[in-house]
């Protein structure tokens, strides 16, 4: 499906995220896969590489700070240097955290999600249209959130308002590059069973002293099929965004929530 084609999934270093399931079903199909996360998690970055390349020989790793232009530049030129242009962007990594209520968030609460959330996917864009501009080609998929289509009970406004914008910038991107043969598209997942989903569940438990079984049990209650999203899941619809197959769309906000409401 993906083959000759080079992929790039940022904050996919951790083996029970997003990322990392959407960089594995990436290589499954074909692609040429550099996972990405902080350099200061390039032990853990290795140790993902390495797992993956017992199964997949075509993956290879580049540590970069998302939130930091600098990085991003740096860390692409490299990767298009030894491996070539970049035909599949995956936009992932992502921060959650803060409370729950909006005048306990600080400014950093804010800054932290604005700055990986949001300018995160900014700069990875901007690092990859250039080529493909001249290419005439690309695929950019945005992880933004079920939260960037309405507000959720118990989640921070600040990373709300992030993935909001996360949103807003897919579509600006999709209408102004679609006639150069470039798609944008994000995947709004819903409640899925990762580190930041076990998170919450402690943040809420402690605000609202309950156990975490009762704040799952909570949040599975608004979940249509009743359960938590895994993230092989989600990154099954990122395959499908990115593939050819879907070469008629561009700009959608794609829920993979198990029919939970997008909120307010």
């Amino acid at each position: 499906m993906f083959e000759g084609q080079i992929a790039i999934v940022t904050g996919a270093g951790s083996p029970a995220g997003i990322g990392y399931a959407v960089a594995e079903e990436l290589a499954k199909h074909g692609a040429f896969v550099v996972i990405s996360d902080l350099p200061a998690f390039e032990a853990r970055l290795d140790a993902a590489v390495a797992n993956l390349k017992s199964r997949y020989p075509n993956v290879a790793m580049c540590a970069m700070d998302v939130s930091d232009a600098g990085s991003v530049d740096a860390a692409f030129s490299s990767i298009t240097a030894n491996y070539g242009p970049v035909d599949i962007l995956v936009n992932n990594a992502g921060v959650g955290g803060g409370s729950s209520e909006f005048l306990q968030l600080s400014e950093a609460d804010f800054k932290s999600a604005f700055d990986v959330n949001f300018m995160g996917a900014v700069n990875g864009c901007r690092a990859v249209l250039p080529s493909m501009r001249e290419r005439g080609q690309g695929a950019i998929i945005n992880i933004a959130s079920l939260c960037g289509l309405g507000a959720i009970p118990e989640i921070p406004v600040s990373y709300t308002a992030s993935k909001f914008a996360v949103v807003g910038l897919t579509k600006g991107i999709a209408l102004e590059y679609a006639a150069e043969g470039i798609r944008c598209n994000a995947i709004c997942p819903g409640a899925i069973n990762t580190d930041m989903r076990k998170h919450l569940f402690e943040r809420v438990a402690e605000e609202q002293n309950i156990s975490t079984e009762d704040a799952r049990a909570e949040e599975d209650a608004m979940i249509a099929m009743g359960r938590g999203g895994e993230p092989s899941e989600v990154a099954r619809a990122v395959v499908f965004l990115a593939d050819k197959n879907a070469s008629y769309i561009t700009g959608v906000a794609l829920p993979v929530a198990g029919g939970m409401a997008p909120g307010v």
